[in-house]
C-alpha cells in the first residue's frame, strides 16, 4: 500500500503573522527582523519583498537598499510560538503521526485514515481551508507518497498551493525541476553537478548509481535515490531532540556586564518555557560568545540534577560567563540546553523546597501566557529591556 504523505508549510509564517495582527501591512512589502543600522538580518519576508530580491538571512540594510519602500518590524517570537502551536494541534486532529520539522512546517502521514477522513487530497484541501480560516494564516501544502516529494511539491505551489504527486508518477514530476530543488543539495554540490552537465533533477536520474558513487562516494547512492522520487524515511512524531538553544547578536558591540546578564535571563526564561511546555529537563547548560573580532568559544556545564527551571539555567550560564568573560566587547551571547530527559528524569525529592516553589511558579505563568499570551507578563528586570539585536532560536533534532 502506498504511503499518504503531506507537507504543511505556512506561508512566509512572520510576515503573516504580522500581517494578521496589523491589517494595514497587507499586501506591501514586510520585512521581520532586525535594525538596519545595527547588525539585523531578515528573518521573513513577505512575498511582495521577496519579489524586490530580498530572502531571509539578509542584512536588514541591504534588503532595505533593494526594497526601500518595504515596511520593517521586530521580531515577536513568543507571539509566532503561539500560533506555531495552535496550528500543530490542528494537525494532530487528522492524525498522531504528525512530525514537526520547525516552527512553520511539518509533515502527517495520512496512510491509513481514508476510512476517517477521505482521501490525501481531501485532507490537505480541509487542512488548508481551516488553517485560513481559524487562524487566519495561509499555508501551501504538498501531497505524495513520501516525505521528500511531498516537501518538494509543497515548496512548488508557494504561496497558497496545493500540489499533488500520484502514486507512480513521482519521477516524472521532479524530472524538469532545477537540480538545487532536491533535499540536500546546496550551492556547492549543485554547482559540481552543473560543471557535469546536470541541470535538472531528470539530467541527474539518467546516471546510474554506479557513476554517481564513483563521483560522489556514499552520497552519490543518494542523489541517485533521490533523483528517482525514492525516499522510505518514516514520518517521527517522537523524534528526539539533542538540545534547544536561543543566540541573541548585539545591534552593537556590548561590554555592559548588567545588560549581558539581562539578556541571558531573557534566553533562559524562553528556554525553560520550552523545556516545560515539550516535557522536558535538561542535565547541561551551553554558553556561546563570540567577540567583535568573531572569536567564538562555548563552555558548558553539567548541572547536579536536571531542570526546567529559568533561574538555575541563568545561575549555570551567569557562572560560565563569569569565569571566561575576559570583558572585552561581545558581538553575539548564546545560552543553550542539553542531555535532555522527560520529566521522568525530575526526582522532587531531590529539590528543595525553594525550587519546588520555582517550578509551581514558572507554571503559573506559563498558563497565564497560554491564555493572553507570552508579552503578557515578564519580570521585572526585563521589563523595556530590548537591545535592537537579532533574536536566533534554535531546535536541534
Amino acid at each position: 500500500m502506498n504511503r499518504q504523505i503531506v507537507h504543511v508549510d505556512l506561508d512566509a509564517f512572520f510576515a503573516s503573522v504580522e500581517c494578521l495582527l496589523n491589517p494595514s501591512l497587507v499586501g506591501k512589502p514586510l520585512l521581520v527582523g532586525g535594525a538596519p543600522g545595527g547588525r539585523g538580518v531578515v528573518s521573513a519576508a513577505s512575498y511582495e519583498a521577496r519579489a524586490r530580491g530580498v530572502r531571509s538571512a539578509m542584512p536588514m540594510a541591504q534588503a532595505l537598499r533593494l526594497c526601500p519602500e518595504a515596511v520593517r518590524v521586530p521580531p515577536r517570537h513568543g507571539t509566532y510560538g503561539h500560533y506555531s502551536r495552535a496550528v500543530m494541534a490542528l494537525l494532530a486532529e487528522y492524525t498522531p503521526v504528525v512530525e514537526q520539522v520547525s516552527i512553520d512546517e511539518a509533515f502527517l502521514d495520512l496512510s491509513g485514515t481514508e476510512g476517517l477522513h477521505g482521501p490525501a487530497e481531501d485532507v490537505a484541501r480541509a487542512i488548508q481551508g481551516r488553517v485560513q480560516a481559524e487562524h487566519g494564516l495561509p499555508c501551501s501544502l504538498g501531497v505524495a507518497t513520501n516525505k521528500l516529494v511531498a516537501k518538494i511539491a509543497c515548496s512548488q505551489g508557494k504561496p497558497r498551493g496545493l500540489v499533488v504527486v500520484p502514486p507512480g508518477g513521482e519521477a516524472a514530476f521532479l524530472a524538469p525541476l532545477s537540480i538545487e530543488s532536491l533535499w540536500g543539495v546546496g550551492e556547492a554540490t549543485g554547482k559540481r553537478l552543473r560543471a557535469l552537465g546536470i541541470d535538472t533533477v531528470g539530467d541527474l536520474a539518467s546516471w546510474t548509481e554506479a557513476s554517481l558513487r564513483s563521483l560522489f562516494g556514499e552520497a552519490g547512492t543518494q542523489l541517485f535515490r533521490a533523483a528517482h522520487g525514492i525516499d522510505e524515511s518514516p514520518v517521527s512524531p517522537d523524534r528526539e531532540r539533542r538540545s534547544y538553544s536561543h543566540e541573541r547578536t548585539f545591534a552593537s558591540d556590548e561590554s555592559d556586564v548588567a545588560h549581558v546578564r539581562r539578556t541571558i535571563l531573557a534566553m533562559s526564561d524562553d528556554l525553560a518555557a520550552q523545556l516545560r511546555r515539550d516535557g522536558t529537563v535538561a542535565q547541561t547548560v551551553r554558553l556561546k560568545l563570540r567577540s567583535r573580532d568573531f572569536t567564538t568559544y562555548t563552555r558548558q556545564v553539567r548541572l547536579e540534577h536536571p531542570t526546567d527551571v529559568a533561574d538555575e539555567i541563568c545561575s549555570a550560564a551567569t557562572a560560565l560567563l563569569e569565569e571566561n568573560w575576559d570583558r572585552r566587547s561581545l558581538r553575539l551571547v548564546g545560552v543553550g540546553v542539553t542531555d535532555l530527559l522527560g520529566h521522568g528524569g525530575i526526582q522532587l525529592s531531590m529539590f528543595d523546597e525553594g525550587v519546588q516553589r520555582q517550578r509551581r511558579l514558572s507554571q503559573a505563568l506559563d498558563g497565564i501566557r497560554a491564555r493572553y499570551g507570552h508579552e503578557a507578563i515578564t519580570r521585572a528586570s526585563l521589563a523595556g529591556n530590548h537591545s535592537g539585536g537579532e533574536d536566533d532560536l534554535e531546535d536541534e533534532p
